[in-house]
């Protein structure tokens, strides 16, 4: 299946896969109005924690609390020792602590970046500069303060970057204001730079396939390896947001289950996670996105958590053994140094270490300037933690460093 096509199966080829714009894409979305977003964000800043307090009675969320610890369902009450976990299972800290902004400027303060002008490059072949960025997790926002900055969209949120490339490395949806039009944006910007000679692109991350799921089949028990889940509760407890359901149309569904799970683009090995549990899905690129497209078009409730659960895997490229394991990924699908999302770079470099950190009087959250380069310079992180209050990473490959 073909990232973005029709209902129908295509023919996968490079220039269908990076070209072809589904007519649903095409459609208008709203300009771009600073204030107005601002103003809609300020609302769900002080509605979000009144919608998780009522989205579970206490004895419910307790039980449930019970299950699920992170974006991974495991048994509590078992207390696995170290060592004995099942099978995949890799525990983690809460994720990713939400800090309120309540010292964010107002839209009054919002300065305008001018934008760099791209050189005048010759339509056909020819293929602009590569950019690529983190998870957005609904801030709108953000993503288009940072794409305007990199002149990749202009004042009204339209594509101005020519023949460019843009990857997004998925994650568009919950715990953020307005996954849905985050969405809705990626979409319309793949018609423009099509349009344009360029393309922007994304791949499917982890929340992608929570939303998928909660949407399919809701609060039917899957096996998750270590006691019963759901796609519904493991959604609503990993920041789903109720309004992004309420909008979800099918065309995103179309969309979403579309999207390749690892791309290579100029010897970067793009994907959403760090974690080698790709290498389940295939030997080659091509493998893993035909196995994992093969998986959503069945519709197994069984199968799609499995597959959740292992692009919820993490800090795979980190600690002693991290470069091996990039090497490894290297060596099956191709690429000179891995880019990936998921991971906070807070979190990676053990400045958050708990669901409480960063969240006290006085805190401003994480301070993240830029991509985080690790396990012998093979790994570039690119999720800055814009849900904790870190900063929405969009940047131009390679690296000048």
């Amino acid at each position: 299946m073909t990232q973005g096509a029709g209902q129908g199966p295509a023919v996968r080829t490079a220039t269908l896969r990076d070209f072809r714009v589904p007519p649903y894409a095409q459609a208008p979305v709203a300009s771009y109005d600073t204030k107005q977003a601002f103003e809609a964000k300020q609302a769900f800043d002080s509605k979000q924690v009144r919608d998780a307090e009522q989205a579970y009675g206490p004895e419910q969320k307790r039980d449930l609390e019970q299950v699920y610890d992170s974006e991974q369902a495991y048994d509590s009450e078992q207390g696995y020792e170290e060592g004995d976990e099942p099978d995949g299972y890799t525990p983690t800290q809460r994720d990713l602590p939400v800090i309120r902004r309540e010292d964010r400027a107002g839209p009054g303060d919002t300065q305008r970046i001018p934008q760099p002008e791209f050189e005048e490059r010759p339509d056909g072949e020819g293929l602009g500069p590569l950019f690529v960025v983190g998870d957005v997790h609904g801030y709108l926002v953000e993503l288009l303060d940072a794409l305007h900055e990199q002149g990749l969209i202009d004042d009204e949120g339209h594509w101005a970057a020519g023949n460019a490339r843009l990857w997004f490395l998925g994650d568009f949806t919950d715990r953020g204001p307005d996954g849905i039009g985050v969405i809705d944006l990626v979409m319309r910007l793949s018609a423009e730079a099509a349009a344009a000679g360029g393309y922007c692109k994304a791949l499917m991350g982890n929340h992608e396939l929570l939303l998928l799921g909660a949407r399919r089949f809701g609060d039917t028990p899957v096996n998750s390896g270590a006691g019963t889940a759901t796609f519904q509760a493991a959604w609503l407890l990993n920041g789903g947001q109720k309004h992004d359901m309420e909008r979800l149309q099918d065309v995103h569904l179309q969309w979403m289950a579309r999207l390749d799970a690892v791309a290579l683009e100029d010897g970067h090995l793009l994907t959403h996670s760090d974690t080698t549990a790709y290498l389940d899905y295939g030997s080659t690129i091509e493998d893993v996105n035909d196995t994992v497209h093969a998986i959503l078009t069945r519709n197994d409730a069984d199968e799609c958590w499995d597959v959740f659960r292992k692009f919820t895997k993490r800090f795979a490229f980190r600690d002693e053994g991290g470069s091996d394991a990039v090497r490894e990924l290297l060596a099956a699908y191709g690429g000179e140094r891995i880019v990936h999302g998921h991971s906070p770079i807070p979190y990676l470099l053990g400045e958050v270490g708990n669901e409480d950190s960063g969240d006290g009087e006085g805190s401003s959250g994480p301070v993240v300037e830029g991509p985080h380069v690790y396990a012998d310079s093979l790994a570039i992180a690119m999720d800055g933690g814009v849900t904790m209050a870190g900063k929405l990473l969009v940047v131009q490959l390679p690296l000048g460093d």
